[in-house]
């Protein structure tokens, strides 16, 4: 099998599964590979960004990790859509929660992903395009979450590109609007399945609170999120 070498991933073709999950951070990565895949072997190394595939149920899966922000999930995901015939990309991160019923670990599915990034405007539209999951990623991650009972919300999510934000009050007009929760990467995926007619999905793991001023640990987000990460593996299993 030939090698494909993108200025980001060095891998065999068919070294990726046909879905990948996408954490933020690449412990992550690697903390889903030795704990829930088997078999599991390093496929992509380029820049740290540690890409696993191995087989979960039976079914190959890969994870890989995006780094931060939109630009570099933009990156990422564009590559395994175009040079390695990944269907399916779903993200798994944290996220901080915008409303008050929104809690400490609860699971935030993004419907749809509000953004202030100018990533759309390369497309030329003539308009606002509205960056949405595939459905068909949305309802059996749902189903999945039902079935362990998680508690969870689904809905409008916003993909910031700032984290330190200037403006003491930048996330109030989010928050009047009914949106759950801010990370920084969904918008931008979202965008480049719909180019390239793929799927995509970001399940979030809620990290700290807008509202009430909680927040969990680097070591907890790197490691203690397993509920989502389950919710993707049994979406991915049955795809």
């Amino acid at each position: 099998m030939a090698m494909i070498m993108t200025p980001h991933i060095n891998a065999e073709k068919d070294a990726f599964g046909k879905t990948v999950l996408m954490p933020g951070d690449p412990l992550r990565s690697k903390f889903i590979a030795e704990n829930f895949l088997e078999n599991a072997q390093l496929v992509n190394n380029i820049r740290g960004i540690q890409g696993y595939t191995g087989n979960y149920k039976g079914t190959k899966v890969s994870v890989m990790a995006s780094g931060m922000g939109m630009p570099t999930i933009g990156i990422y995901s564009y590559e395994l859509f175009h040079f390695f015939d990944v269907e399916n990309i779903i993200r798994i991160g944290s996220a901080g929660a915008l409303q008050e019923n929104v809690k400490l670990r609860d699971i935030v599915f993004g419907m749809g992903a509000c953004t202030n990034s100018n990533y759309a405007s390369q497309y030329g539209l003539c308009g606002t395009f509205a960056p949405t999951a595939s459905y068909a990623l949305l309802k059996e991650a749902v189903n999945q979450a039902d079935q362990i009972g998680a508690t969870y919300h689904v809905g409008n999510i916003f993909s910031s590109d700032v984290f330190y934000n200037d403006s003491n009050d930048a996330n109030e007009g989010w928050q009047k609007m009914g949106v759950l929760c801010v990370e920084m990467e969904a918008a931008a995926l979202y965008m480049n399945a719909a180019r390239c007619q793929k799927n995509a999905l970001a399940i979030l793991t809620v990290s700290d609170s807008i509202v009430t001023g909680e927040k969990t640990t680097a070591q907890e987000r790197e490691n203690s999120f397993t509920q989502m990460m389950e919710i993707a593996l049994n979406t991915a299993h049955v795809l």
